[in-house]
């Protein structure tokens, strides 16, 4: 008998507990034997890949699309290095998911509303449920854009997309669908024969990869701002609901965390490549060229490969834009119905039939209807809508993160899973970047004049607060003994955590404890929630002006 079957665990959703049934393999729920061998390694890895790999090749959508031409196109090959500064920053938000996917089987959205209350709860689901639709809204901008440039029909072109991506998840079969989606991520190697056409200089790439620097005669406030962007589109709040609730969904454990970790990683690497080679053939197409810092959108891309290095090139970079639309789009409402089937208890799977799981599939299907028809009817704001999508994301950004690092240190949420010191540290110097980036970004598009000056200010300001409230806070802890009880409650937890890591799982959420937030996490969630109410509302002024001059 399983572990699964004699501790009551928190799944909510009993599609959720099984056999593993990958595009690749199949584990049965009672195969404990041990991997022993390099080929059952093997087997048992392309069993569990998939969630990494969506989750990764999905996040290189129409937004990153835009983002890594308009590096390639104004900049050159100079930006190539933020790339390598995502890399460890990537691995360690998504690997934290995949503990929490794996040891406690629910939804990101669901712990948070469990652990952080109503307010939190709603908000991380309302916020990600507008995002993801406006997010949905962009991957139809761009299928519009691959077709344009294909010569095929926008209102049949889009009708059809919709319906290849509503039909490949309402199939009732999790396997079916994550064929579906390892396919896409082999689209995503289209980009790669573009670049061996544009054959850019493989040593300045190199170079630019791993040294830092800026370009030159630049403004310093537009590149910070494109950065600031190609943060903003590696790192997307939807990533950590998606691949949590797809974990859960592919009913993976904590016996293979490490083999779903690989998957990240190869997931990583498809990533990274794809976007070293659209700065990269860009760069080269361009340079010399009057559109050479005159980016416009990937249509205008698509044309000047076309024009500069032949047709073959651009129909391949057209059709991985189509392809990585799809798969975006995909994921992006997966992640919302996830999110919303595991908030209000509904039956949310892959492996149910529409039928059997009627409101995960209505949302699922409600949004790709609702992109669609809204990028097919004349005079819908699309500019407005794609600057709305960056603007809340960069505002969302900080809480996402917050959360994920607040629940992987919750000893029981993850027991022996919970992050080690080394990785807090890391973590914690992660999220304060990316809260300043987002501050960035955020008053950026909000105020376009922003200077140099503001930007530097915004940086080094908020490091020294960042740091100045931290320490003023950890030597009130160490000079009072007002958190002692919270001292003297881990030291238990960590001794009763010496079990078996591969088959410990979260207990069932009501039988938890409430969650204990140390002052210091009391402080930065206020400021955070200072922060989502000011910035909501700059956010929300900014459309109305805009929508206000556009009419």
């Amino acid at each position: 008998m399983t572990e699964s079957k004699t501790t009551p665990t928190a799944i909510l959703d009993s599609a959720h507990a099984g056999d593993i049934h990958g595009a690749l393999g199949s584990i049965a729920r009672d195969d404990t034997a041990p991997r022993a061998t390099l080929l059952a390694r093997l087997k048992t890895l392309l069993a569990i890949v998939g969630p990494g790999l969506i989750v990764m090749v999905g996040d290189n959508d129409a937004g990153a699309f835009g983002t890594y031409t308009q590096a390639g196109q104004n900049y050159g090959t100079t930006l190539l290095w933020t790339l390598l500064l995502l890399i460890p920053v990537l691995y360690v938000n998504q690997e934290m998911v995949v503990r929490l996917g794996a040891v406690t089987g629910v939804g990101h959205a669901r712990l948070i509303f469990e652990r952080f209350g109503k307010f939190w709860g709603a908000f991380s689901v309302i916020d990600l449920l507008v995002l993801n639709a406006l997010t949905i809204v962009t991957e139809f901008i761009g299928i519009t854009f691959a077709l344009h440039f294909l010569g095929v029909s926008q209102f049949w072109g889009v009708l059809a997309s919709a319906v290849i991506v509503m039909l490949a998840v309402s199939t009732g079969d999790f396997r079916r669908f994550e064929r579906f989606g390892i396919v896409l991520v082999a689209g995503s190697l289209l980009l790669v024969p573009v670049i061996l056409m544009v054959h850019p200089p493989v040593g300045q790439i190199a170079a630019d990869f791993f040294v830092p620097k800026m370009p030159q005669d630049a403004k310093l406030s537009e590149v910070m701002l494109l950065i600031v962007a190609i943060v903003g589109t590696t790192v997307a709040p939807w990533q950590l609901f998606f691949q949590q609730s797809y974990i859960v969904d592919k009913r993976i454990t904590p016996r293979f965390i490490r083999y779903e970790r690989m998957d990240l990683c190869i997931g990583i690497v498809l990533v990274v490549v794809g976007a070293v080679a659209m700065i990269s053939f860009c760069a080269a197409v361009f340079a010399g060229k009057p559109e050479f810092g005159n980016y416009t959108d990937a249509l205008g891309t698509a044309v000047g490969l076309e024009t500069y290095a032949g047709r073959l090139p651009a129909v391949l970079f057209a059709l991985a834009l189509l392809d990585a639309c799809i798969i975006g789009a995909a994921a992006v409402s997966l992640a919302t119905a996830y999110a919303i089937g595991d908030v209000f208890a509904v039956k949310h799977s892959l492996h149910r039939k529409p039928w059997d799981a009627k409101g995960f599939y209505s949302v699922y299907c409600g949004l790709i209807v609702l992109a669609a028809v809204l990028v097919l009817t004349p005079g819908t704001p699309l500019g407005l809508l794609t600057n709305a999508v960056q603007t809340l994301a960069g505002v969302l950004l900080p809480s996402a993160t917050v959360f994920l690092l607040l629940l992987c240190n919750d000893r029981h949420i993850l027991g022996p899973w919970v992050n080690s010191t080394k990785l807090n540290v890391f973590t914690g110097a992660v999220v304060a970047g990316l809260v300043m980036l987002s501050v960035i970004l955020t008053a950026a598009v909000l105020f376009p004049d922003l200077g140099e000056a503001w930007i530097i200010g915004i940086l080094v300001g908020g490091s020294v607060l960042a740091l100045g409230v931290t320490a003023a806070v950890k030597f009130c802890e160490m000079s009072s003994r007002r958190n002692a009880s919270f001292r003297f409650k881990r030291k238990p937890l960590r001794e009763s955590f010496h079990v078996d890591r591969d088959s410990w799982r979260m207990p069932p959420l009501d039988r938890l404890p409430p969650a204990r937030l140390s002052p210091l996490s009391r402080i930065w969630m206020i400021v955070l929630r200072g922060y989502l109410v000011v910035a909501a509302g700059l956010v929300l002024l900014r459309i109305v002006q805009l929508a206000t001059v556009g009419a």
